[in-house]
C-alpha cells in the first residue's frame, strides 16, 4: 500500500510540474524513481519467499508420503492377526530406518547450508571494494548466486568479456577453485529490447548464451577453473529480476549470474539407503 502511494505521488508530481519550482520538481521526480526501485525490490522479495515456500511444501509432502506408507504398514499388521508379531517387528524396523534416514538427511542439508553460507561470506569479503550495483552475492534456495551487471562485463550488444572485468572474475575464480568440489553454472540474461542482426549474436537468445560461454572460457583459460565443473547457458529475456518498463529495471535484468552448487554426493548416498516401500 505504501509503495502504491509513493508511485501515485510521483505521477501527481509529474502532472503538476508547472505549479512547483524546478527544485521541488527534481525532488519529486527523484522520489518517484526511488518508489519504482522499491517496488522492484519488493517484487523480488515476494519471488524469493515463494521459492522458500515451494521448498518447504516439497519437504512437507515427502514426510507426509512417508507417514502414509508407515500408516498403511501398520494397518496391514493389525488386519493380519496370524502374522501380527512378525509384521509388527517389520514395522518397527521400517520406522527405525525411516527415522535414521530423516536424521541423516537433515544433517546433510544443515552441512550444505553451513558450507554455502561460508562460501557466500568469503565471496562478499573478497568483493567488498566492488560496487553493489555491479556485483551481488546471496544464498538463495540452497545455492550461492553471484549476479554481475552487463556494463561491467561487456560492451552493448557484445559478448566478449571486457579487460576491466578481469579483476572481479579473478577474485570469483579464486573462491571457486578453493571450493573445488562444487559445480558452477553460468547463466546469461538480457532485457526485453529486441536484438536483430545478420551476424552473431542474432538475437537475445544468442547474446545471453554467448555471454555465458565467453565467461566460462575466461574462468577456464585465465584462472584455471576446471571446465568439467562448468555448465554455461543463456536464458534470454525470460528470467527477469524486475520490470523491463524502466531504464533501471532493464539494466538490472541485463546480467550474467554465476551459481555455485554443492555436488550432493552425500545426499545421493542417503537416497540409496532410504527405507524401501514394499
Amino acid at each position: 500500500m505504501k509503495i502504491t502511494k509513493f508511485v501515485a505521488a510521483g505521477l501527481t508530481a509529474i502532472f503538476l510540474t508547472s505549479c512547483v519550482s524546478q527544485k521541488q520538481y527534481d525532488a519529486l521526480n527523484t522520489n518517484y524513481k526511488q518508489s519504482l526501485e522499491n517496488l522492484g525490490e519488493r517484487q523480488r522479495e515476494i519471488q524469493d519467499l515463494k521459492g522458500v515456500n515451494a521448498g518447504l511444501s516439497s519437504e512437507n509432502n515427502l514426510l507426509k508420503n512417508q507417514n502414509d506408507a508407515l500408516k498403511s504398514s501398520l494397518d496391514a499388521c493389525l488386519s493380519n492377526a496370524g502374522k501380527g508379531s512378525a509384521n509388527i517387528d517389520k514395522l518397527i524396523g521400517e520406522i527405525n530406518a525411516s527415522n535414521k534416514y530423516i536424521k541423516q538427511l537433515i544433517s546433510t542439508n544443515s552441512k550444505n547450508d553451513s558450507l554455502n553460507l561460508a562460501l557466500s561470506n568469503k565471496l562478499k569479503r573478497s568483493l567488498d571494494n566492488v560496487s553493489d550495483n555491479d556485483v551481488q552475492v546471496k544464498v538463495l534456495k540452497g545455492v550461492v548466486m553471484i549476479s554481475l551487471s552487463d556494463k561491467m562485463l561487456y560492451k552493448t550488444g557484445d559478448y566478449n568479456v571486457l579487460p576491466q572485468a578481469q579483476e572481479v572474475l579473478g577474485k570469483v575464480a579464486k573462491v571457486i577453485n578453493d571450493y573445488d568440489t562444487y559445480s558452477v553454472l553460468i547463466e546469461g540474461n538480457t532485457d526485453n529490447v529486441p536484438l536483430s542482426s545478420a551476424n552473431l549474436p542474432k538475437d537475445n537468445w544468442d547474446l545471453s548464451a554467448l555471454r555465458a560461454t565467453s565467461m566460462a572460457k575466461v574462468l577456464q583459460t585465465q584462472f584455471g577453473v576446471n571446465p568439467a565443473r562448468i555448465t554455461a547457458g543463456g536464458r534470454s529475456e525470460y528470467n527477469p529480476k524486475t520490470t523491463n518498463a524502466s531504464v533501471s529495471g532493464r539494466a538490472e535484468n541485463r546480467r550474467t549470474e554465476i551459481i555455485i552448487m554443492p555436488k550432493l554426493d552425500e545426499f545421493m548416498k542417503l537416497m540409496d539407503i532410504a527405507p524401501v516401500k514394499n
